[in-house]
């Protein structure tokens, strides 16, 4: 059997939308249809994806998540989509995403029920998987509610991508195995790649400053035993909800973050080599919101194809100091400020912290990205840099 690694698939982290964060369980379609999870919306988002240059900007999945199916199986046992919100089903959606040069996703559950109390997948992953392929699904996201000890978890997630595989059609596999196992035991993450395409490891990320904060808290503290098991074909996803809502979803455009605030999360997502899942209301987006997740040098770091994951090198008060090994000897390079008070602060470093003291060796030119592009030269090897970042900000670099 193929493993998820040899899956071809995932050889840079996913981008995408997907529904969650924004839109919720939202399947009352006669109060406010234009908020409801239906096939209209999945319609709408990508008819924007392509007319609004998302697509064009590297976001090619449109996915759905929880809340998409019927209560019961169908009389062959198999999941059918909810009739009402879904009357052309998922095949005809998938042929329409697909219609547009974009990829669908779609949403299960490892237990016997999803986490909104949906029919899982348990002791039904060979059919799950067969019922997936047959409609054209792209990507699984692959939720870990309702099971009913870790060895049935853990079975269920390695019984499924084997299914995936089985089916002859390429579907990338996004696993939540890790942030299930976390409270009881340390995941293997060596196994995981093994499995899945990308792993969930912290709670869903929520539209505010504290949300985000934490999940970059928590990555630093775990960096030692997740940054060097990312690559191409298996990535870590702080959440697949970042500016992404729940697989590693970006909330930017949204309602919670502030500019700067946001401006961090789209850094710091593209130094931790994150999966890019929008979850956001694509048809009403600011400009700002916009430039932000379109930019393309930000992108560009993000989906680097050496696939290394940046880490923390540096701490100093409320300041961090982060890098990330790039193609070509390059290196993206964050700068930090978590303090929420008081107005911009600066920050020096020495070029001799960055890369092992090897990425300005015997010099360097340097380019910031992030809050706005600008270059700042070239820079010898004992050189430093002073910064000037914003509360709750991130200055990124390219060196």
């Amino acid at each position: 059997a193929v493993s998820a690694l040899d899956n071809g698939l995932a050889r840079t982290p996913p981008m995408g939308w997907l529904h969650w964060e924004r839109f919720l369980c939202a399947t009352d379609c006669g109060a406010d249809p234009r908020r409801c999870v239906s096939e209209k919306l999945f319609v709408e988002m990508a008819d924007v994806m392509v007319a609004e240059g998302w697509r064009d900007a590297g976001y090619e999945f449109v996915c759905i998540d929880d809340c998409w199916m019927a209560p019961k199986r169908d009389e062959h046992g198999r999941l059918q989509a909810d009739p009402e919100r879904f009357p052309s089903g998922i095949r005809k959606l998938a042929d329409y995403v697909h219609s547009k040069g974009l990829k669908l996703g779609i949403y299960s559950d490892v237990g016997n029920k999803t986490c909104a109390g949906f029919p899982g997948s348990y002791n039904y992953y060979d059919l799950d998987a067969q019922t997936f392929a047959s409609w054209g699904v792209d990507l699984l996201k692959f939720d870990g509610c309702n099971s009913d000890s870790l060895e049935l978890l853990a079975e269920g997630y390695r019984r499924m991508s084997l299914a995936l595989n089985k089916t002859g059609r390429s579907i990338v596999y996004s696993c939540e195995w890790p942030f299930y196992l976390r409270p009881v035991q340390q995941p293997n993450y060596t196994e995981i790649k093994q499995y899945c395409n990308h792993w969930r490891n912290f709670y869903d990320v929520y539209d505010s400053w504290s949300s985000i904060r934490s999940i970059l808290d928590w990555t630093a503290l775990h960096q030692d035993s997740i940054v060097k098991i990312a690559g191409p074909g298996g990535w870590n996803d702080p959440d697949m909800a970042s500016i992404f809502v729940s697989l590693s979803q970006l909330v930017i455009g949204n309602f919670g973050l502030s500019w700067d605030q946001a401006v961090t999360q789209m850094a710091m997502w593209a130094i931790m080599a994150a999966p890019l899942f929008m979850s956001n209301d694509l048809r009403h987006i600011s400009p700002e919101a916009k430039w932000l997740l379109q930019n393309k040098e930000v992108i560009a770091i993000n989906q680097d194809p050496l696939g290394k994951q940046g880490y923390q090198i540096a701490k100093d008060k409320n300041f961090e100091l982060w890098e990330r090994p790039l193609s070509g000897q390059a290196y993206a390079v964050a700068v930090l400020n978590k303090q929420e008070i008081g107005g911009p602060q600066n920050f020096t470093f020495s070029f001799t912290f960055l890369g092992n003291g090897l990425a300005c060796n015997p010099a360097c030119s340097v380019r910031q990205v992030l809050p706005a592009s600008r270059d700042w030269g070239v820079y010898s090897w004992v050189s430093s840099l002073s910064v000037e970042v914003n509360p709750t900000g991130t200055v990124l670099l390219k060196v």
